[in-house]
């Protein structure tokens, strides 16, 4: 006799008091004590999380029919009981184990709780609406109930398998063994005295009717009794003392898949509540693509870009947002292979006629009909943003605001795309006086000089930073326009960015800057000049600083200050280089260019010291404050600091 076996057996029987973790327990209080001015969103919640229990259990029942066992037909039923004052959602899906329930239920402080007690706003009705967007719907029950009771049963496992989980939600959950005849779950909701109103057909009808009428699986309600056809306010508010239930059930939403209607007979209502059911969002999409392709590949999609960001959109395990069906049986979400990273805030449904039943996710890695239906479905996006952008330029906007650094992963991603990702870029830039990225490509090169060969622009840590750059200066003079680039994600994408229009673009704090045709030959002549005046002097500077730079030159950017630093065309801007050492990684030495103003009064005294130690100390500090500018970091910035102070000093004297 196995003693480890039945002593693990006996503890499963007993009745256990877990606590919630921290998180959990701010949700609970949330929920009771804040969240009550759009309450009935709790049975949108459940119901989502039924549908998504039958949608799962459908997939794994395609490997094990089994599961389903004699109850094929996937459904969710709500009903009330006025006695007993409880309202319950049940389902025939999936179910859960006991340590499915208590991973999923009693410790689901993920990241998505913590990410939603952080976005709260204190406005009512926006954070009772965000529940369903940060994934803690279930907690959503408690803002009607003060306890709620889960029965539930995996597929696969025998009746008396079924786990009990119990909360008044004041902090801690009961866990208890169960006996279940049908597989699924049901949760019961013990309401709260004040909330007689979900006691009523009507009611609950009304809410289902609003948030889940395209559940794509029956919704099932008891019938009502003959004598109360007609309903009355008094049947709305839950108080007609008459109405009678029967034990016949009936469909109480449309059940059926909204993507495989004609679009002529959807309405723009039906398509933004299907959009916050597959969303898990309360506000309304921004816009919406719906499209059936027939030939070689056949597939239906319906695709939305949201109004706002979901809370993981930068998250390194984000979830993708579009859900894989084959003909119309729910295959897997977050069916990354459907749409690429940049693209990772499309929300929606793509079901295919084509693919097999078994499909898993390593067949999707090298699938035609996969790359066929990923293809068509970025193309289609894309299409739908140019043309929002050429339509509707404020709206545009909105979306830029929001997706905007994301898109900007694009060129990098997607090479066959990269020329229409470009056109729907935007930039900050020195035409205008805001840090607002409202300047597209097509804009600059619009105003680009006639004799103007290049795209100028510059990445800096911010907009300030870049804005006031003293590369700009010989632009600034010359009013040839560049964009401001400040977002962490600018240095990787000009990078995969090399031209635009056949116009190339290029860096103003790399390479060498050539200006020739943009220039007149006085000023071709007064450069010569400066430069041939100056060699003593670079080659003094190169003496003291041939450790730190790789070369000294007269700079032809400057017009205000004394010195700038230049890095290779292949160089990653010095601010992007700190980031990526404090994130511990090795990044390759290389050394910058130190270009100098002849013209400026600093560098003129510093060419008239003839003491060497003071002249030394000069160039230090020229150099040192070039790097600030730019963004870096001094290797010793207590030297600096000692260094300026002693320079201060003398000048004072």
């Amino acid at each position: 006799m196995n003693t480890k076996t039945n002593k693990k057996t006996e503890d499963s029987n007993k009745k256990e008091t877990l606590q919630f973790e921290t998180e959990v327990s701010q949700l609970l209080h949330l929920m009771i004590h804040s969240l009550y001015s759009n309450k009935e969103i709790f049975l949108r919640e459940l119901i989502s999380n039924a549908s998504d229990a039958c949608d799962k259990l459908r997939f794994e029942a395609i490997s094990d029919d089994s599961l389903l066992s004699n109850d094929a037909e996937l459904k969710i039923q709500v009903e009330f009981n006025k006695e007993d004052r409880t309202v319950t959602i049940r389902d025939n899906g999936v179910g859960m184990s006991r340590d499915e329930v208590v991973s999923n239920v009693g410790t689901i402080a993920k990241s998505g709780t913590k990410e939603f007690l952080d976005t709260l706003t204190g406005d009512q009705s926006k954070d009772s609406h965000l529940i369903g967007q940060f994934g803690v719907g279930f907690y959503s029950a408690f803002i009607v109930a003060d306890k709620v009771t889960l029965i539930t049963r995996r597929a696969g496992l025998e009746n008396n398998q079924a786990v009990q989980w119990e909360s008044e939600g004041t902090g801690s959950y009961t866990l208890e063994q169960a006996v279940k005849e049908q597989r699924g779950t049901e949760v019961i909701l013990h309401l709260k005295k004040d909330e007689d109103e979900f006691l009523s057909s009507y009611r609950l009808k009304s809410i289902i009717g609003t948030y889940s009428d395209h559940v794509p699986l029956p919704i099932e309600m008891l019938k009502e009794d003959e004598i109360n056809n007609d309903e009355t306010k008094e049947d709305q508010s839950g108080e007609d003392d008459k109405s009678e239930l029967t034990n016949e059930w009936e469909t109480v939403n449309k059940a059926s898949a909204l993507w495989v209607r004609p679009k002529s007979e959807i309405t723009e209502e039906e398509y933004k509540e299907f959009y916050k059911h597959v969303g898990h969002d309360f506000v309304d999409p921004l816009l919406w693509t719906h499209n059936r392709v027939e030939g070689k590949t056949e597939y239906t999609s319906l695709l939305y870009v949201p109004s706002q960001a979901p809370f993981d959109l930068f998250e390194p395990n984000t979830k993708h947002g579009v859900k894989l069906y084959v003909q119309r049986v729910f295959i897997m979400d977050d069916a990354d292979k459907l749409m690429p990273r940049y693209l990772r805030f499309v929300r929606g449904v793509i079901d295919s006629n084509d693919l097999p039943l078994n499909i898993s996710r390593e067949i999707l890695q090298n699938n035609k009909v996969i790359d066929n239906i990923r293809s068509g479905s970025v193309k289609k996006i894309l299409g739908l943003l140019e043309k929002l952008a050429k339509n509707e330029s404020a709206k545009y906007q909105e979306f830029w605001n929001v997706f905007g650094k994301v898109l900007k992963e694009g060129p990098g991603e997607d090479f066959a795309n990269k020329e229409k990702i470009a056109k729907l870029l935007r930039f900050a830039s020195t035409h205008q006086d805001s840090d607002g990225q409202t300047v597209s490509l097509d804009d600059y090169l619009a105003r680009m000089k006639s004799d103007q060969e290049k795209i100028y622009f510059i990445t800096a840590d911010n907009y300030a930073a870049a804005k006031n750059s003293p590369h700009l200066e010989i632009f600034k003079e010359k009013d040839i326009e560049v964009l401001l680039l400040s977002d962490r994600v600018d240095e990787w994408l000009m990078s995969h960015l090399n031209e635009y229009q056949e116009k190339s673009f290029a860096s103003v704090a790399k390479g060498e800057l050539d200006l020739d045709k943009l220039s007149s030959e006085e000023d071709k002549k007064e450069r010569e000049k400066a430069e041939k005046d100056a060699e003593g002097l670079i080659e003094r500077i190169k003496r003291v600083l041939e450790e730190k730079v790789e070369d000294v030159r007269v700079s032809h950017r400057l017009t205000s200050s004394p010195a700038c630093i230049v890095l290779s065309e292949q160089d990653m801007a010095l601010y992007m280089q700190n980031l990526m050492k404090q994130a511990g990684h090795d990044m390759p030495e290389s050394k910058p260019v130190l270009e100098i103003n002849p013209t400026h009064t600093l560098v003129q005294r510093m060419e008239n010291e003839q003491a060497e130690d003071r002249f030394e100390d000069w160039a230090r500090i020229l150099f040192d404050q070039a790097i600030l500018a730019e963004g870096g970091q001094l290797e010793d910035p207590a030297t600096f600091v000692n260094r300026l102070n002693q320079m201060i000093n003398e000048i004072a004297k």
